[in-house]
């Protein structure tokens, strides 16, 4: 079994609710760790060994894994996760716009709320992306036309005599 399929089946296979839950607030908070190690010493890139990387952030194979899952979306240079194994080496490049952009998209305001962001993306710059988000999910209901107003392609005409016909 590869190290994607093994974090894929600790990560979805629970024996109750509870374990599951428990799972994510254990994985969530090595996470978090993971990013606030990164964000405070500025690594642009994270390369080497799997097993030496999950090591010297101090957690498993698998959780480290999981953590390249996550950020896999975020990276200068795509990798192919079902390729990951522990003694593989991988260079993990960071594009640190895309990297909050996402996760502001997936809520994650443990992660992007870290001050390690301080001093990688200004204050205003988070603020603008935060704000940029949010205007992209807004849904803007567009005027409707009524039978009797004049049809917006100009003609003069009635638009239930020109193009709402």
């Amino acid at each position: 079994m590869s190290l994607f399929e093994s974090w894929n089946d600790l990560s979805d296979n629970h024996e109750s609710q509870d374990a599951e839950v428990k799972f994510w607030e254990e994985y969530l908070k090595i996470e978090a760790s993971i990013y606030n190690e990164i964000l405070n010493e500025k690594m642009d890139v994270v390369e080497g060994k799997v097993s030496e990387l999950a090591e010297k952030f101090n957690t498993s194979n698998e959780y480290f894994m999981g953590f390249i899952d996550g950020i896999s979306e975020s990276l200068k240079e795509e990798i192919v996760l079902e390729d990951v194994e522990g003694d593989s080496e991988i260079s993990l490049k960071i594009d640190w716009e895309k990297l909050f952009f996402n996760m502001v998209n997936v809520e994650a305001h443990w992660l992007y709320g870290l001050t390690g962001w301080d001093d990688i993306l200004s204050l205003d710059h988070r603020k603008q992306v935060i704000k940029d988000y949010k205007k992209s999910k807004t849904v803007v209901k567009e005027e409707k036309i009524g039978r009797n107003d004049s049809c917006p392609c100009g003609s003069g005409k009635k638009y239930k005599k020109c193009c709402g016909k």
